[in-house]
């Protein structure tokens, strides 16, 4: 695992080890000098541009939160100033599951892919890569209004409950965006995960809690404008981040629409530029929708529907009752009454009861290895709710240790037994377990038999919350869902390293000063041996223009570059850009290590 203890900063000192386990190490030696000069070529594209149109906090936001126009960031120069707004920062392999991310997000962490995109991909990269993380949402962090809606926003998203289908969309993106950023791969591989990508997401059916966040998510924090729909700014990271879309997204034939509720009926296309944007002219705003949409959640509402989501996950999700007990586990079964009130809850398969997030002695998934079930509701013929009742209603009652009691719950569920052990928390009576019980329905269907061993049952009038994942999900899951597909590490022959050695001789005369006599022979080698590339002659002639000494090498790279340029349909847009900010240069703008 990486060497993240390491880090001083606070935020990322604090995440629970479910969060940890994503965490790799950058491994900072390994981007390559053609890896530094896109990070150069694409933050001062994003400058000269960007400027005008991003949000402004952007440029200043940049040196806040660590980063150089001239370097890759360094994750500890990152964390040393992110850590004075309260924020922080962790690498990680690529995507990683929904419900972590959001996780992160209310941790106040910022997930960097440690991995950096290719040179034919520099315009946009269907995967996360530290350009997009970290030029892209780093910069506005220190807004304080934007990043207590990415904290609020990760702390709802957290609970967001998701379907079976989500994950399966999650690893089908994280597949094909692996594939898309390996080099040598077959394209019918490519085409396969495409069409697979395409099947899935056609028919993901009705979209969960998540994928409807996921959309307020896109059109906000990636997507998102801000300002009046005749005059917006930039602040979403996808846009940011991409020199491709950051320049077309402002023209006319991409709608701007104002953000608001309804934002969340509009579905997007990872893989297009989009059709419309949203302008929102606050992020006060985005916190006040993301409340509207909060209050539909299953977390918020609880209840039969609540319980439903949760059965059609399919994965681990929590009940929380309204005593405060809360059981972990995967929900199969659920009994309603007329009134669409909840009357038992049932579980299967390793399952763990909480309370306030804390795993309860004893009852954790090794314990109830099987499954949980229990009534939920109150008791026939008191008004007093079980939940409430003190140690005197308890005795008087004859739910006392030791004795034999029955309880008859409005359902018509009863619970006859002896009292083993009575759980109060809070003043709240959350769990009571019985021996030789036997648990009944109306009908006379037996629930749990004597021979089963120990019941225990939760008590609460109703479920009042429900969300995705375990209440305490340390205690319950040291590993989570980690996706098997890991990011494809490349390895360079011959010529290549060669041409990262004249990327890097280039470096080391444009930051020394010196010994720029050696570009003529540096040039020649790009012409002879490396057609293929354009950015580092770019690099040389942006040498030779400022110093105005070499005049005819200068024509002749000039002249190069702008051939390539009519001739390589994929690098007209990009060698034009590059030739534009040589001659309009943002030098003495450029944000210093």
């Amino acid at each position: 695992m990486s060497h993240f203890n390491d880090f001083n900063n606070a935020q990322v000192a604090k995440l629970p080890n479910h969060l940890k386990q994503f965490i790799v190490a950058q491994n900072y030696e390994k981007y390559t000098p053609i890896d530094q000069a896109v990070w150069r070529y694409v933050m001062r594209q994003n400058y000269s541009y960007l400027k005008n149109v991003a949000y402004y906090p952007y440029i200043k936001g940049l040196q806040r939160a660590g980063l150089s126009i001239e370097h890759i960031p360094d994750l500890q120069t990152m964390n040393d100033n992110l850590g004075k707004i309260g924020w922080g920062a962790v690498t990680v392999d690529g995507f990683i599951p929904p419900a972590a991310f959001m996780e992160y997000q209310a941790y106040r962490v910022l997930v960097i892919a440690a991995d950096i995109r290719q040179i034919n991909h520099i315009e946009y990269t269907p995967a996360p890569d530290i350009i997009h993380e970290s030029a892209g949402h780093a910069p506005i962090i220190a807004d304080t209004d934007y990043n207590n809606y990415l904290s609020y926003f990760g702390s709802i998203g957290a609970k967001a409950m998701f379907s079976a289908k989500d994950f399966e969309l999650y690893e089908a993106i994280r597949k094909l965006s692996i594939l898309k950023e390996a080099v040598d791969v077959d394209a019918t591989e490519i085409a396969q995960a495409e069409k697979n990508l395409r099947y899935i997401s056609e028919n993901m059916g009705e979209p969960s809690e998540m994928a409807l966040l996921g959309r307020l998510h896109w059109w906000t924090v990636e997507y998102g404008l801000i300002g009046t729909l005749e005059n917006p700014k930039i602040y979403g990271a996808g846009l940011l981040s991409s020199i491709g879309e950051s320049a077309t997204c402002m023209h006319n034939d991409v709608e701007k629409l104002w953000y608001n509720i309804d934002t969340v009926n509009y579905q997007y296309d990872i893989t297009k530029p989009q059709p419309q944007l949203f302008v929102t002219e606050t992020f006060q705003n985005l916190i006040d929708v993301l409340e509207q949409f909060a209050n539909t959640m299953a977390f918020r509402r609880g209840g039969s529907e609540s319980i439903m989501k949760a059965i059609a996950c399919k994965n681990v999700a929590t009940a929380v009752y309204s005593s405060g007990l809360q059981v972990s586990g995967i929900f199969t079964d659920m009994g309603i009454n007329p009134d669409d009130e909840v009357t038992f809850i049932k579980t299967t398969g390793p399952s763990a009861l909480a309370f306030n997030g804390e795993q309860l002695k004893g009852h954790g998934k090794d314990y109830h290895v099987d499954g949980f079930s229990s009534p939920v509701g109150k008791l026939k013929n008191t008004s007093q709710l079980l939940e409430d009742f003190s140690a005197a209603d308890l005795e008087s009652a004859g739910i006392s240790i030791d004795n034999q009691t029955e309880l008859l719950f409005d359902s018509g569920i009863k619970v006859v037994g002896r009292v083993k052990e009575i759980l109060k928390e809070n003043n709240k009576v959350i769990l009571i377990a019985f021996s030789d019980c036997t648990v009944t329905e109306s009908n006379g269907n037996v629930l749990f038999r004597p021979e089963w061993g120990i019941y225990d049952m939760a008590v609460g009038a109703e479920i009042i919350s429900v969300f995705n994942g375990a209440a305490d999900k340390d205690a319950y899951e040291a590993i989570t869902l980690i996706s098997d597909e890991k990011t494809h590490q490349i390895t360079y022959d011959a010529k290549t390293l060669k041409l990262h050695e004249l990327y890097k001789t280039v470096r080391g005369i444009r930051e020394s000063g010196e010994n720029s006599d050696q570009l003529a022979q540096v040039f020649d080698d790009l012409k002879l041996n490396h057609r293929q590339d354009w950015l580092c002659a770019l690099e040389v002639l942006e040498i030779v223009y400022h110093k105005k000494i070499y005049h005819q090498l200068e024509k002749e790279i000039q002249v190069y570059l702008e051939i390539k340029a009519s001739k390589e349909p994929d690098h007209t847009k990009l060698i034009n850009d590059g030739l534009h900010v040589i001659k309009n240069p943002v030098s003495q703008l450029i944000i210093e290590d």
